[in-house]
């Protein structure tokens, strides 16, 4: 299996460290946060900049809308995904339109910019427990979830954007967050597997997927000893055998809590391939990056490139004037409010 690292960097510009540590080929991702955004033409010269150094480096960032928008002033400031399920409940037609409008232009803004991929959809069911998740998700029950995703990454790909679905198999139940600490979902297998997985294996049988992003969550029903983005039971099992999901597996942060309990930078590294991920996603910690970056070297694992996970613009010219940036706005528009 290869394998490759997705990190960060800390300011608006690339500095010369940032240089050299982004021309190791171990990394293949960079993931942008809102300390790296000041406006939409510093961020077009930043991704500039990152591509005239490697232009095979995929960048991405958390744009889903509502409290997980990264870049927000000069951007289009994107509902939170909830509003959809509400709309859902009153109109599903109305509201699978506007969630397909909705991933078309997230998708579409971010690429005009050169930014290549969102971690987005939220597949999360919204169960009124999860402070974390909330309103980030499409909506309370897990038909309505997958007819608005569904319809939400049809609008990225049409933008000329992958979708990376999260956080498998389901972080709404949990009420700690795993950013902080390690939530444990003590619900039986069958209410998971009837519920929260739906939306993934659904669109996994439909092809809609290219990515997805395992939760920090212990579920001791199916196992009790790792969280989903160290479990083999999880990732091969499941996700791979049972639901035969062929794209890449990213692992959520491991500088999170819910993962520093598995050990040294290096032990997350070769838990989180051993379970299975294909992406070793470590963010805000220069010095736990670079030891998982040496790590993938000295065990000499193979290299993946994520080149086909690069955006491809649909739209030449100016974004905003364009009748498709235009008549997706109009569609959205009663949701901006």
């Amino acid at each position: 299996m290869s394998i490759c690292v997705m990190a960060d960097i800390a300011g608006l510009v690339l500095t010369k460290e940032d240089e050299v540590f982004l021309t190791q080929p171990e990394i293949s991702g960079l993931i942008l946060f809102s300390r790296n955004y000041e406006s939409p033409q510093q961020l077009l010269g930043l991704c500039k900049s990152i591509k005239v150094l490697r232009s095979d480096l995929i960048i991405s960032v958390d744009q889903e809308g509502g409290r997980v928008q990264r870049f927000k002033d000069g951007f289009l400031r994107l509902p939170a995904m909830s509003k959809l399920g509400d709309q859902y409940n009153v109109s599903p037609a109305l509201a699978c339109s506007q969630s397909y409008s909705l991933g078309w232009l997230m998708a579409a803004e971010l690429i005009h910019y050169g930014v290549d991929i969102s971690f987005a959809p939220v597949l999360d069911i919204d169960y009124g427990r999860s402070s974390v998740i909330g309103d980030r998700a499409f909506s309370t029950d897990s038909e309505s979830v997958y007819q608005l995703a569904k319809h939400f990454i049809d609008g990225m790909a049409d933008a000329g954007m992958c979708a990376t679905a999260k956080h498998f198999p389901g972080h709404g139940y949990v009420e700690a967050d795993s950013h902080l600490e390690l939530p444990t979902d003590s619900r039986d297998r069958s209410e998971i597997f009837e519920q929260d997985i739906l939306p993934f294996q659904r669109l996994i049988k439909q092809k809609k997927l290219s990515a997805v992003m395992p939760a920090h969550v212990i579920y001791p029903s199916i196992d009790a000893e790792f969280t989903a983005g160290f479990s083999k039971i999880w990732l091969q099992d499941i996700l791979r055998d049972q639901l035969h999901f062929d794209g890449l597996i990213y692992s959520d942060d491991l500088s999170m809590e819910g993962a520093a309990a598995s050990g040294s930078p290096s032990i997350r590294a070769e838990k989180a391939k051993a379970a299975g991920c294909n992406v070793l996603l470590i963010c805000n910690h220069r010095a736990a990056a670079q030891e998982i970056v040496n790590t993938v070297r000295e065990k000499k694992w193979n290299l993946l490139n994520l080149k086909d996970m690069k955006a491809k613009p649909m739209i030449e010219g100016d974004l905003y004037s364009s009748d498709s940036w235009l008549q997706a706005l109009n569609v959205v528009e009663p949701l901006l409010s």
